[in-house]
């Protein structure tokens, strides 16, 4: 599974990587189903899902379930509000026609020249406009999961990686006024003129990967079904920080070694789980209860530090035969790096099975703190061949040019 695991999650890193940056998820995980019905789940996952959301709703496998495998679930949301990556990646076309120009004309100077050197400064002066004080950040993860139901000690094997990226652009107005005072016929290039560009662009990624093995079991208190679960796990964090002129900024750098720093560490997932009837369930879960904080490598006299924190979060359902309706609220904010703002999210959604095939599925998620886009979400659930086979399909969108994708496969045996 490890070989197949690197393989999988590879794929939502470099969606991430090279693709408009996002708002952030809810959560450190995708589920097609969860994520659909707002990104819910705390008290309404299946059980094939719960080692993702709340390792106590392993509990919920019927008699007559067989083992669940997700293989896998990915997903990636996206938020470019000022199209920043796509706009630092095409600052090298006005970077390398002012540097043809600038040459040029340094060695053969000549009216001609220096009116085309004046053309090419007045271009990159505009870009460096269009691209200050601009940010962006996005999330994509993967996940798979094998979860075998029992009545004494349900389990599940579950491997999940989750990343998140963030850039920013330093751009100094004395390079704006270096570009501009060439293009306005009051600066002379000299052999200097590239010394004299010193924006920046700073890229910040992290790839949080876990392995581990969920159980749960159930009790009975006050006569209620109450259920416990836990998740030890071996987690490995990728940081990554890219900090590169400007002028030179290309995305295919962003995972080079250069960048990369490595930590490996224990931690733990834990969730309960109660039915109050029937219809009602309650849910808490606490992921990542152990708190780490890891630096990445500095690199051109910057560093950053990524915080892995406790995330808790409560959970109500409501459930009938065809109906599931689900409200979930952290209770705790979602750390990432220091210099990012947290986000603390709530969402509401529902489940309608249309068919025994056929699930139709929507919500809202919100950020109470609001420093991530709100958005609504839907999806669709198929399950043919009598339930054996399960394809999740989910998305979102929001203001800001928000809109996100996840897909899911299951198989029960």
């Amino acid at each position: 599974m490890a070989n197949l695991s690197k393989g999988i999650f590879r794929v939502p890193l470099q969606a991430l990587l090279f693709v408009p940056f996002s708002g952030m998820a809810a959560g450190n995980y995708y589920d097609a189903r969860n994520d659909a019905m707002g990104g819910t789940g705390v008290a309404s996952s299946t059980y094939g899902a719960a080692a993702l959301a709340n390792p106590a709703l392993l509990t919920k496998a019927q008699p007559d379930d067989d083992i669940s495998v997700i293989l896998p679930s990915v997903g990636v949301q996206m938020t470019d509000k000022d199209k920043l990556v796509s706009k630092v990646d095409d600052i090298s076309n006005e970077v390398d026609g002012y540097r043809d120009q600038a040459d040029d004309f340094l060695s053969s100077p000549s009216l001609g020249g220096y009116q085309n050197l004046q053309a090419a400064a007045g271009d990159l002066a505009n870009r460096l406009r269009d691209i200050r004080g601009d940010t962006a950040s996005g999330t994509a993860g993967a996940a798979i999961v094998v979860a075998v139901p029992n009545e004494v000690l349900p389990f599940a094997f579950v491997t999940k990686a989750y990343g998140t990226a963030h850039l920013a652009t330093d751009v100094k107005q004395s390079d704006i006024d270096y570009l501009q005072g060439i293009a306005d016929g009051t600066e002379i290039p000299g052999s200097d003129y590239e010394s004299r560009l010193t924006s920046t662009a700073s890229g910040r990624a992290a790839l949080v990967t876990d392995y581990g093995i969920a159980v749960a079991h159930q009790f009975d208190i006050a006569g209620y079904p109450v259920s416990v679960g836990v998740t030890p796990k071996l987690q490995k964090t990728y940081l990554y920080n890219y900090s590169v002129s400007v002028y030179n900024y290309d995305k295919s750098d962003f995972t080079d070694g250069r960048y990369k720093n490595t930590n490996t560490g224990f931690n733990l997932d834990a969730g309960v789980s109660a039915d109050l009837n029937d219809n009602w369930t309650l849910g808490l879960s606490a992921q990542n209860l152990i708190s780490r904080d890891i630096d990445t490598k500095e690199v051109s006299g910057l560093k950053d530090t990524y915080q892995i924190r406790p995330l808790v979060t409560s959970g109500v359902s409501w459930h009938t035969g065809d109906l599931t309706t689900a409200l979930d609220v952290d209770l705790t904010p979602t750390k990432r790096f220091k210099s990012q703002q947290d986000s603390q999210y709530a969402g509401v959604g529902a489940e309608y099975r249309l068919f025994s095939w056929l699930q139709l599925r929507g919500g809202y998620r919100a950020d109470l703190k609001s420093n991530d886009t709100n958005v609504v979400t839907a999806g669709i659930g198929l399950s043919p061949f009598n339930n054996s086979v399960h394809l999740d399909l989910g998305g979102s969108v929001g203001d800001d040019n928000t809109w996100g994708a996840m897909a899911q496969i299951g198989f029960n045996f």
